[in-house]
């Protein structure tokens, strides 16, 4: 049997009539009988979407050892073993264990963005089968059954439609259209895209008013949902621009451990003549002291902590380098619907025929004033008073079958809506004027449906008077009105070009253009047709309806431009909507002195270009309306392909494929669905835009404070190799053990370290522009810095070991003063790592971050342990020392920290001079 295989060969259905289709199915619109659909549900399987495959978890364990800096401390490990060195194989071990199960833990779980699709499916469906309406399970459903919904409704699958009455469909989840789509059984053109495809219901949408019957086209994987899963699942996980820093600041690490490991080596042997055992034992401590093994988890926490920050600031992040990674955002690709909008219809203007009135306030809240004319002029309009906007109002609000209701809260969040996004603005609005509708009782309708794209009613006055109501499209509307509301309510005669030339201004801003008309009717008049309202109505005039901007998402915007983060829409809206709201909301300029166009890409426009011609033009669009899944993942890719890095917003199903793509996918939490926060590193739990630009501003500071951990962890490590390098070269006695290095390693990234990952932002962190992200974590500036820094630190460490051991002090001595000066130095080092650039010669460097004199408390009290306690001489070799020796290291320590900030201010003077 070939029935789904048919269905899946018919490329367009919504272009094709429905008897078409249904031959195409093998089907009629009688249904399937319970053989057949049991048949073709043995060919086609199930209606639900697939889990997809994963990797075992042997191999999601063994990548996270996959970093050539552990594979040198395993080998360093395995070395210490072979040399029966236990103490110092579990510590290097522990070390590299603990680092890939901290990496295992952070494995993003991109399998649950897929369960949060499949959740999204219909549960039951009715289907006709053996000739008779029958409830079934969705799960079931297969091509060529003959399925109806009715409002409220979830579609089951993808349908072509047989009937519709008064259909309409929330289809926002899938295309990002604010309002509900109107369906119809006529055919479209096939290169329609999702959100014109007005003959198709799409599964896993809801139907929001109407009912209709229609023949099931593609189940599971096969509808428009699951080709979202496919791209999901396609889509491959970018790194992070700190994951790639890192990786190749490690390979040059390795390189130059290695290099200077076999140069030691042969010096060693040639020169002076070192046993081999000798010579492992150096080089392995030489390995443990270059290797910053301490790095991996400095950095695992200044990110934890970076979330625990940006929670507080209403920012959930569920994988740690997307903290780090917003930091690095240089363009935010944001969904419109819900994210930069309130998705809450708004009525912002009414023209009556002599008048403009100014609607204030946003969303169902029935809160803001309406206004009369503007500047000095401008007054509080009255129903009382303005007859033309009491006309307006009335007939919005009565042939209107939508309720907004108080809430549980208070403001916006306090008010809901029941019915229709666009009926709810005119109710709102009614509520703002203060139209009463008691006492008014509605006598029969005409319905809207989307042939006639009107809806009147039959209304009796509060007095006995009989009016119809009528609003519905500009254009139909107008078509059967012979007269028009004057100022003071009366009619006269209608101005067609007038009204035309409004309609034209008032879509032209972006806005939703609604008409009302209203006629008088005899005293016993009962009933309403469509043919009583073909002619001889009164126009009343005109309401925009917009879905209005957040306002806070305006100033984010700014603020985020002014960071050098360019902000783009990317909307399933008409392309005059997006440009109009992208303009109020600060994303596209105003027009130049030319009038010249927007730069706005639809998604015909975009379909038709190659991957080339969108890569050239990509970085001059700020608007894209009209588009599709597909869509948005090419305009992601195509920013990726000139080295952005691109964050993704998004609420809806549509936007669960480019969230994954993009560098980090920002989902919304309240009104996201439960596949965009899955597919999202990021979830704001307000749904505020704001909250992205303190996200950015947070991933800022959260990088220079790792660039500041790296920046003091290395000088460490190159103070402790070039104390081993110089005595292996010169053929001296080794001023540190291997397991004297691994304490200083640990107490310094224990303590030290840790108080810069709670550094506040630098005062011009959102002044700058965006870092180049192929740039390297370590500029070359910094690099002489840690160099420069490492010779003074190490110098003083050989100073003081041998300066030890010149005047008589015994080897454990000497080791114990190197060990010290070591960690005092890097004490000293660490108040000139608070600030990266500007001097650490201030009283700044005293405050602000009281973790840092916990941090160095806690140094000094560790090192006294060791210096002091006897089960320290026994398990790190160290000894007593005195006074004297504290002195000298401390002010060698006081040195180090001014010759620090003297190169500093020689950096400056360069970067200023360049």
């Amino acid at each position: 049997m070939d029935q789904a295989q048919d269905v899946i060969a018919e490329p367009t259905p919504w272009a094709s009539p429905p008897q078409e289709v249904l031959a195409a199915l093998r089907a009629d619109d009688g249904g399937l009988t319970a053989a057949d659909a049991a048949a073709r549900l043995a060919e086609v399987g199930p209606n639900r979407l697939p889990p997809p495959q994963k990797d075992p978890l042997w191999k999601r364990i063994l990548v996270h050892f996959d970093d050539v800096l552990i594979y040198i401390l395993l080998v360093a490990a395995v070395l210490k073993a072979i040399l029966g060195d236990w103490v110092d194989f579990t510590v290097i071990l522990l070390v590299a264990v603990v680092n890939a199960a901290i990496g295992f833990i952070q494995e993003g779980r991109a399998e649950s963005a897929l369960d949060g699709i499949r959740q999204m499916l219909s549960v039951h469906a009715e289907a006709r089968r053996d000739g008779a309406w029958a409830k079934v399970d969705a799960d079931d459903v297969v091509p060529g059954d003959v399925v109806r919904v009715r409002s409220g409704d979830r579609v089951p699958a993808d349908v072509r439609l047989l009937e519709a009455v008064n259909l309409r469909v929330e289809e926002s989840a899938l295309t990002g259209e604010s309002v509900a789509a109107s369906k119809r059984v006529d055919a479209v053109t096939p290169d329609a895209g999702v959100g014109d495809r007005t003959s198709m219901l799409f599964s896993g949408t809801l139907v929001a008013a109407g009912q209709g019957v229609g023949v099931v086209t593609a189940t599971a994987e096969r509808t428009e949902i699951g080709r979202i899963q496919t791209m999901i699942s396609e889509v491959t996980s970018l790194e992070t621009p700190l994951t790639r820093q890192l990786d190749r600041f490690g390979k040059l690490l390795a390189g130059l451990i290695l290099a200077m490991a076999v140069v030691m080596v042969v010096i060693g042997r040639v020169v002076h003549d070192f046993s081999v055992p000798e010579l492992v034992s150096a080089s392995i401590g030489f390995a443990v002291a270059a290797v910053p093994e301490g790095l991996p988890a400095l950095v695992t926490i200044t990110l934890a902590l970076g979330v625990q920050q940006m929670a507080r600031r209403r920012a959930i992040t569920r994988k740690l380098p997307a903290v780090e990674t917003l930091g690095s955002v240089t363009t935010i690709c944001s969904d419109k619907t819900g994210t930069l909008t309130k998705n809450e219809m708004t009525a912002r203007t009414v023209r009556t025929a002599g008048r403009t009135y100014d609607v204030e306030g946003a969303g169902y809240a029935p809160a803001g004033e309406i206004t009369l004319g503007d500047g000095a002029s401008s007054r509080h309009a009255d129903l009382t008073d303005d007859g033309d906007l009491a006309a307006v109002v009335a007939a919005m609000m009565l042939c209107n079958d939508a309720r907004v209701v108080p809430g549980d809260a208070d403001g916006d969040a306090g008010w809901r809506l029941v019915g229709e996004p666009t009926e709810g603005a005119l109710r709102s609005l009614g509520m703002k004027a203060g139209f009463d509708t008691q006492g008014w009782r509605r006598l029969a309708v005409v319905p809207f449906e989307s042939e006639t794209k009107y809806m009147a009613t039959l209304d009796q006055a509060p007095d006995g008077a009989l009016l119809v109501h009528v609003k519905g499209a500009p254009d139909r509307v107008l078509d059967r009105c012979t007269t028009q509301t004057a100022a003071d309510g009366s009619a006269q005669p209608l101005d067609r070009a007038f009204w035309e030339a409004q309609i034209d201004e008032i879509g032209g801003r972006g806005l939703r253009v609604l008409a009302a008309a209203r006629a008088r009717r005899a005293a016993g008049t009962a009933t309403l047709t469509s043919s009583d309202v073909e002619t001889g109505l009164e126009l009343c005039g005109l309401v925009g309806i917009v879905d209005p901007p957040r306002p806070e998402a305006i100033d984010a915007i700014a603020e985020c431009r002014a960071a050098g983060v360019r902000v783009t829409m990317i909307t399933g809206d008409h392309a005059g909507t997006a440009v109009a709201i992208g303009r109020e909301m600060g994303i596209v300029d105003p027009p130049d002195a030319d009038g010249a166009a927007a730069p706005v890409l639809t998604g015909a426009e975009l379909e038709a270009m190659s991957k080339d011609e969108l890569r050239a033009v990509v970085r001059d669009v700020s608007v894209y309306a009209r588009t599709s899944p597909e869509h948005k993942i090419r305009i992601v890719s195509a920013l990726q392909s000139h080295g952005e890095v691109v964050a993704m917003t998004g609420d809806g199903v549509n936007d669960a494929p480019a969230l994954t793509q993009a560098d980090v996918g920002v989902a919304m939490g309240i009104k996201g669905t439960e596949a965009t926060k899955e597919a999202a590193e990021v979830v704001l739990a307000d749904d505020n835009f704001a909250t992205i630009e303190r996200a950015v501003e947070e991933g800022r500071r959260i990088y220079d404070n790792i660039r500041k951990s790296v920046l003091f962890l290395l000088p460490t490590n190159g103070a402790q190799s070039l104390v081993i390098l110089v005595a292996v070269l010169f053929g001296l006695a080794l001023p540190l053990s291997p397991v004297q290095v691994l304490w200083v390693n640990m107490i310094t990234a224990v303590t030290l370290s840790l108080g810069l990952a709670y550094e506040k932002a630098e005062p011009d962190i959102m002044s700058r522009p965006p870092r180049d992200p192929k740039a390297s974590i370590l500029d070359a500036a910094f690099v002489r810095r840690i160099l420069v820094v490492s010779l003074l630190i190490g110098g003083a460490t050989l100073l003081v070991f041998y300066a030890e051991r010149a005047q008589g002090g015994t080897l454990a001595q000497a080791q114990t003063s190197a060990v010290t000066m070591l960690a005092l130095g890097q004490l000293a080092y660490l108040f000139s790592c608070r600030f990266l650039n500007r001097s650490s010669l201030t009283v700044d460097v005293l405050r602000g971050n009281r973790v840092v004199w916990i941090s160095a408390v806690s140094l000094v009290a560790l090192q006294c342990v060791f210096v002091y306690a006897p089960f320290m001489h026994t398990w790190f070799e160290s000894a007593a020392i005195g006074w004297a020796e504290w002195g000298k290291t401390l002010g060698l320590a006081v040195v180090v920290f001014l010759l620090v900030e003297v190169v500093k201010a020689v950096g400056r003077a360069r970067s200023r001079r360049v």
